[in-house]
């Protein structure tokens, strides 16, 4: 018994970490995903929306794919340590989806004046918001389902060794 718990404590990361770790891989799926999405024209909004303030031929080369990667993996993280500190203790996939649509709706429809590159939600084509939204969505859900889990396992974990 005692060889297990020190396997457990030497490789597991604590929920912070995964919360960490989770958004930024959250940040590169998405803006990979992003990408695709825009490539074969389900979305108008491309992920290099976020280098709008920039300027220079690296944008169309391979940085304009790895900055905002990093850029977006970067903002992940917070987005996911927020969801830790707000939303960890729920353990039903609603909350997650329903983060996600929360950040859709702050995105289009309250910050977009301060976001250059992004108009409101209704100056874009339907296929362009549907895509957003689900984007988000799973988004959302990824981040929620990923932070919420560990959370309760770690729980779990923690109520069994109080028992030994």
């Amino acid at each position: 018994m005692e060889k297990e718990k020190e396997a457990v404590e030497k490789y597991q990361m604590s929920v912070l970490q995964l919360a960490c770790i989770t958004g930024f891989i959250a940040g590169l799926f998405g803006t990979l995903f992003g990408f695709f999405a825009h490539y074969f024209n389900f979305t108008e909004i491309s992920p290099k929306v976020i280098l709008t303030p920039f300027t220079g031929k690296w944008i169309d080369g391979w940085l304009g794919f790895v900055v905002p990667a990093l850029f977006y993996g970067l903002l992940s993280i917070v987005i996911a340590l927020v969801y830790y500190m707000v939303l960890r203790k729920q353990k039903s996939l609603i909350w997650g989806a329903l983060y996600g649509v929360v950040i859709f709706a702050l995105i289009y429809l309250a910050l977009y004046p301060m976001i250059p590159g992004v108009k409101w939600m209704f100056h874009y084509p339907f296929i362009t918001i549907a895509t957003e939204l689900c984007f988000f969505l799973i988004y959302g859900l990824f981040i929620g389902y990923s932070i919420s889990y560990e959370y309760g396992e770690q729980l779990l974990w923690s109520k069994v060794e109080q028992k030994h």
